[in-house]
């Protein structure tokens, strides 16, 4: 079968994966909250539940070496996706949300290790790398899916249940669509050789940046549509920030995927998104329409390209290791996210608003930006040892 249609399955994987199963929570929060499910406090609980899965999905694809193994888990994540995504249909309240995004949050993280452990490869034996950088545009589409029928939803007065069951039905037709044509599992090799600079240094590095990422963009990225929606009181014009910020997310991805290729483009790259996200996110203190149109722009263009680059960059430094890293650095972005909502709970209980967990969001991200660019002397020196 052609690399292409692999590689377009693999698209539609993270769209759905991501952009339903994961993200569709930020446009159903004003939702919730309007209904009486659920408060700012409580919202931002479920929130981490997810990012709790994530966390431990990401911990789990790790292991997965057999092909059998990787087919379970990328075929088992994304039914479950739709699976718990048709059950939200029903939930009502606190604990079955917060259960069933704790579910989709293990399932999108193993559609994730496992699509890019397979696609990555597939894309460079194809001779279009390029195309392989553009799979992570998917979740960017699939966000902007997710707002623009949230918006559909709210202009025809549907609940959130029923946006609940519409977002299970793309859900399902994506999946039976690409079924035939993912990406074949193939085995991990067991005896892996990695330079000890690469796990030593740089690897490890690079998975503390992801970290300090994840807490820095998560809040306005899963709150994003309650600021807009307490800004424009309620009004349509709320809905068009959400899927604003994937198309954004989209155009990111095929900025990157256009960088010329030299030895230290990706880091450089990878600090200008940290730059770009802490400026986003302190856009958003302004509380203004304006203010959230930055947000929108500077954190949602950065926001998949980040992603991208940081597996780029792994890849760069232990191309041996592509599955077991992805997974490593996908459950130290999980951690920072697991921050983040925790953090969004914490400065809504004790100060009423989001304005504290913005101001730590957005120096996690400077930090981030910083340990790069200080720690470039040692990543050169590496470069030369390995």
């Amino acid at each position: 079968m052609s690399p292409l249609l692999r590689l377009l399955a693999s698209f539609i994987a993270l769209m759905m994966a991501m952009g339903i199963g994961r993200f569709a929570l930020t446009p159903q929060l004003p939702h919730l909250i309007s209904e009486g499910q659920v408060d700012l406090t409580a919202a931002g609980l479920i929130a981490a539940a997810n990012y709790l899965g994530y966390f431990l999905g990401a911990l789990d694809a790790m292991f997965a070496r057999r092909p059998a193994q990787v087919r379970l888990r990328l075929l088992g994540g994304l039914w479950l996706c739709v699976l718990l995504t048709l059950a939200s249909f029903w939930a009502q309240g606190f604990w079955p949300h917060l259960l069933l995004r704790f579910g989709t949050g293990v399932a999108s993280a193993w559609v994730l290790v496992m699509i890019t452990a397979l696609s990555q490869p597939l894309a460079q034996a194809a001779g279009r790398p390029r195309l392989g950088a553009l799979v992570f545009a998917g979740p960017g589409l699939g966000i902007m899916l997710t707002g623009l029928l949230a918006l559909g939803s709210n202009l025809l007065g549907q609940s959130s249940a029923n946006l609940w069951l519409l977002y299970a039905a793309v859900a399902l037709l994506m999946l039976l669509v690409i079924l035939p044509i993912l990406p074949p599992a193939s085995a991990r090799p067991s005896g892996e050789t990695r330079s000890a600079c690469a796990t030593e240094h740089s690897v490890a590095r690079l998975g503390l940046v992801y970290a300090l990422y994840g807490v820095g963009y998560i809040i306005p990225a899963t709150f994003l549509s309650q600021m807009a929606n307490a800004r424009f009181q309620g009004q349509w014009q709320a809905d068009l920030f959400w899927p604003g910020f994937g198309l954004a997310a989209a155009v990111g991805v095929a900025l990157a995927s256009l960088r010329r290729h030299t030895p230290h483009s990706t880091r450089q790259w990878l600090m200008a998104t940290l730059w770009l996200q802490a400026a986003g996110v302190f856009a958003c203190l302004l509380g203004s329409g304006l203010g959230l149109v930055l947000g929108v722009l500077l954190c949602g263009t950065p926001f998949l390209a980040c992603m991208q680059l940081v597996m780029q960059r792994s890849r760069e430094l232990a191309p041996q290791s592509a599955q077991r890293n992805a997974g490593l650095l996908t459950a130290c972005f999980a951690v920072g996210q697991l921050s983040g909502p925790l953090l969004a709970a914490l400065s809504s209980h004790f100060s009423g608003d989001l304005q504290l967990a913005l101001v730590v969001a957005g120096c996690g991200l400077l930090i981030g930006a910083s340990l790069l660019w200080q720690l470039r002397p040692r990543a050169q020196r590496c470069a030369v040892v390995s």
